[in-house]
């Protein structure tokens, strides 16, 4: 909110020689944030002068310019160049003499230009900040003024205030005016306030007869979209009279710009008291008006000149030839005020901040207006305002107040009492107010305070302007906030015993620390899939159900909740790669979305954004929605090592993601067993199942050339993909690492002859089961399938270590160890010790 300070002290005692720090330090210190301070840049000398005469020279370019003599107040005139046509002997113009240095910076100083010496400038509106016309220079008869020559023109048109900006919160929405920002410095520095607002009822009441109804069919939240709707007319007015050069000053400064004086009267009064005002020519209109909400589908155009395709939702301000205004967000084109017009109708309501805010982020329409609305609007003011924008029209555009025709709807404005307790607000504040402050603070904000009846607290009734304060808590930070947020002590809270991270959380963020201590790079992705993708990596046989549709995805392309992270990191990988990082290494841990066969998700009874719902409310929509697993994978593409003096580069492979699989196992604490298996979007043969005991976690393997061809990735591509929430449930307890014996290991190898069809992981698990407590180790070090072996027949070659914690082992004591092995193998899948 930009606040000139001129127009401030109308309201409130500033000092005279308070500068905008003094003003920023006093509002910073009731809870406003600074922004920045405005001026219209311009310094002296700029005065008034009288062009005595011109000699207009034809210039070799096709311009033609003036070379005037104009009187400035000095005993001889000046003589000036000007490019400008639109000014005659007499006009009183805004001289800019040499020093003076106008908006930009543009210094000023006497130069030799066009043959002549220009001994100072004619200014125009534009370049002295005053607006954007630049069609010519700016004569002050066209503003009504007539000031003798050498008169200071900086003081005359208000160019020597100056504008504090400050960020005013969304829930302080009566802030958006000088009315509310005069209070607040009131708060924090004790000078008297004067409020705008206050007349009397019998002051501001319309006249009648002039319908006005109130239609709402369709209201949002079973709140009708107008509650208070004031019509005044003001008859007679001339639109060409000019502004005044003070409220052309306020209304720049403010951040708006002059657009007449009829616009300018009810943007000046928005900005006072904060209630948006608009005006229709009243013989534009036809009959009455009428508050409704649209047709779906039904056009209206905007006075920005667009039309506009209208919603259900949007609240309308219609009379009999249909929509003249978006209420509370922009007016209409048919009824607009124009230089033409010559009686108005003055309109002033109360709006539902929610259809408001709505109607504007619909139509991508934010206006000064609506974001008053949608902040709440002091329910008493507008019948003060509709009579403030009429009082000004009377003064400064010659019209005549009709006291007869105007209209009204009144609505009751219920203020709900809170009560607040006795040491609540010290309790939670934790500073120890006396009660003399508490209600003092609270009756200085427009509270009515009374005694309860047990003299053990207070009812306390917000003012009108302060939809805010609903409950106690509000109540106590205004009092912090009134008496200073510096009293509160800086005390650091003791956190109680037995909290922090969940078991889940410890184990996620282990296993995303040991991929990227592994050399892996998280990439998060958006969870947004397109159905193909779903399908083929959402399950083994790639026949998935798509899954979960948005009803208003980001992109129509991708409108389904992914059911793998595997097409997100496929993504990510083509990007990079597409930008020459060649040699990948990826992780991603998130949410996927597996919805069960044959259930029904969403809802169409969404709960109203303002409550809290219910238990019952909440345990509804979760079961609304499809079980959110969360996920961990990994993609491997191009080299791991790097080609370097002596050694070539080492390639990717699936052994690559084995490892990020044993990382992800041990970080978790789980042992992951690999088995091979099938997956539609994997190369067969080269695709494992991961599981840990008879639980299946995962999978990984090598993408199929078809895949990865699809997704732009030119190399090999491996990937695993596991249930990392799954995985942790099966944690168990704790690993505690066990004590390293001191004697020494027996290594011994064994090759199995085996069926093709043999699972190599389930011989490992036999041989292991076999060997018993004194095998330490198991690696599979060779797959023979070839020559000396009976076809449909392979060879594995495991390397066994074995060691006792309390002796060194004998060679038999191995040997008997190996062969229990090899027994146990042999009687489950027929393995033969190779010869």
């Amino acid at each position: 909110m930009r606040v000139p300070l001129s127009w401030l002290r109308e309201y409130v005692d500033v000092p005279a020689d308070a500068g905008v720090d003094d003003v920023f330090a006093a509002l910073v210190s009731v809870g406003f944030e600074e922004e920045e301070a405005l001026s219209f840049e311009v310094t002296g000398p700029v005065v008034v002068g009288q062009v005595l005469s011109f000699e207009a020279e034809p210039q070799s370019n096709g311009k033609t310019i003036r070379w005037c003599q104009v009187d400035v107040g000095e005993p001889e005139p000046r003589g000036i160049v000007c490019g400008a046509s639109n000014f005659f002997p007499g006009d009183k113009v805004v001289v800019a003499l040499p020093g003076a240095v106008l908006p930009g910076p543009f210094p000023i100083s006497a130069r030799k230009t066009y043959g002549h010496v220009s001994d100072g400038m004619i200014a125009s509106a534009r370049e002295l900040g005053l607006g954007d016309e630049h069609s010519g220079i700016l004569r002050l008869t066209e503003l009504g003024l007539d000031p003798a020559p050498g008169t200071d023109a900086i003081a005359l048109l208000g160019l020597d205030d100056v504008a504090v900006d400050v960020n005013v919160t969304p829930d302080r929405g009566y802030a958006l005016s000088i009315r509310g920002i005069a209070r607040e410095y009131a708060h924090a520095t004790g000078a008297a306030f004067r409020d705008p607002a206050a007349h009397e009822w019998e002051d501001v009441q319309p006249g009648a007869g002039f319908p006005i109804v109130v239609d709402d069919q369709n209201p949002i939240r079973g709140r009708v979209g107008a509650s208070e709707f004031v019509a005044r007319v003001v008859r007679d007015v001339d639109p060409s009279r000019p502004t005044p050069p003070w409220m052309v000053a306020r209304l720049t400064l403010a951040g708006i710009r002059s657009l007449g004086i009829l616009i300018d009267i009810t943007n000046y009064v928005m900005l006072e008291l904060g209630n948006p005002m608009h005006g229709y020519d009243l013989d534009r209109l036809q009959g009455g008006i009428t508050v409704r909400r649209a047709s779906e589908g039904e056009r209206m155009t905007t006075l920005d000149g667009k039309e506009r395709t209208l919603s259900a939702e949007d609240l309308l301000i219609t009379d009999e030839s249909g929509p003249i205004g978006l209420a509370g967000v922009m007016g209409g084109g048919t009824t607009e005020m124009t230089d033409a017009t010559r009686n108005v109708l003055i309109e002033a309501a109360t709006f539902d901040p929610v259809s408001i805010a709505r109607t504007a982020r619909r139509h991508k329409l934010p206006s000064e207006a609506s974001r008053r609305f949608e902040r709440g609007v002091d329910p008493l003011i507008p019948f003060v305002a509709a009579r403030r924008v009429a009082d000004l029209m009377v003064e400064l555009a010659g019209g005549t107040l009709d006291t007869e025709l105007g209209g009204a709807l009144y609505g009751e404005v219920f203020l709900a009492s809170i009560e607040l307790p006795r040491g609540f607000v010290s309790q939670l504040i934790g500073v120890d107010y006396t009660d003399a402050e508490i209600t003092g603070a609270l009756e200085m904000i427009g509270c009515e305070v009374s005694a309860l009846d047990d003299g053990d607290g207070w009812e306390v009734i917000p003012p009108s302007w302060r939809p805010d304060l609903t409950d106690r808590w509000t109540l106590a930070e205004e009092v912090a906030r009134i008496h200073g947020l510096d009293r509160i002590p800086s005390v650091l809270p003791t956190p109680p015993s037995g909290r922090g991270l969940t078991t889940l959380q410890n184990g996620r963020r282990r296993v995303a620390n040991a991929l990227a201590a592994a050399g892996y790079v998280e990439t998060p992705s958006f969870p947004f899939q397109t159905a193909e993708a779903n399908a083929l990596h959402g399950s083994a046989a790639g026949d998935a159900d798509p899954g979960i549709r948005l009803a208003n995805p980001l992109d129509g392309h991708a409108p389904y909740l992914r059911r793998s992270l595997v097409p997100g990191l496929l993504q990510v990988a083509h990007r990079n790669l597409s930008r020459g990082f060649t040699d990948l290494a990826l992780f991603e841990t998130g949410l996927v979305f597996t919805p069960e066969a044959g259930a029904e998700y969403g809802t169409a009874d969404v709960p109203p954004l303002g409550e809290l719902p219910s238990d019952e409310v909440l345990a509804a929509l979760n079961a609304s929605i499809p079980p959110q697993p969360r996920h961990v994978a990994v993609l491997l593409t191009g080299h791991v090592a790097p080609k370097r003096p002596g050694q070539p580069a080492v390639t990717a492979d699936l052994s690559d993601a084995l490892s990020a699989v044993a990382e992800i196992g041990a970080a978790a604490g789980v042992r992951i067993d690999v088995a091979q298996g099938q997956r539609a979007a994997l190369h067969p043969g080269r695709t494992g199942v991961l599981s840990v005991g008879d639980v299946e976690v995962g999978y990984v393997g090598e993408v199929l050339p078809a895949v990865s061809a699809a997704a732009d990735l030119p190399g090999r591509v491996y990937v695993a993909e596991l249930d990392l929430d799954l995985a942790l449930s099966l944690a168990g307890r704790p690993d505690v690492a066990a004590s390293l014996s001191g004697f020494p290991a027996a290594t011994q190898d064994v090759s199995l002859v085996v069926g093709e069809d043999v699972v190599a992981a389930d011989v490992a698990a036999a041989l292991r089961e076999g060997a018993g407590e004194l095998l330490e180790s198991l690696r599979l070090v060779d797959d023979y399938r070839g020559q000396g072996l009976d076809e449909g027949t392979k060879s594995l070659t495991f390397a066994l270590r074995f060691r006792a914690p309390d002796r060194t082992l004998t060679a038999a004591e191995a040997t008997e160890a190996k062969v229990n092995g090899v027994a146990v193998a042999s009687d489950r899948y027929a393995a033969t010790i190779r010869e």
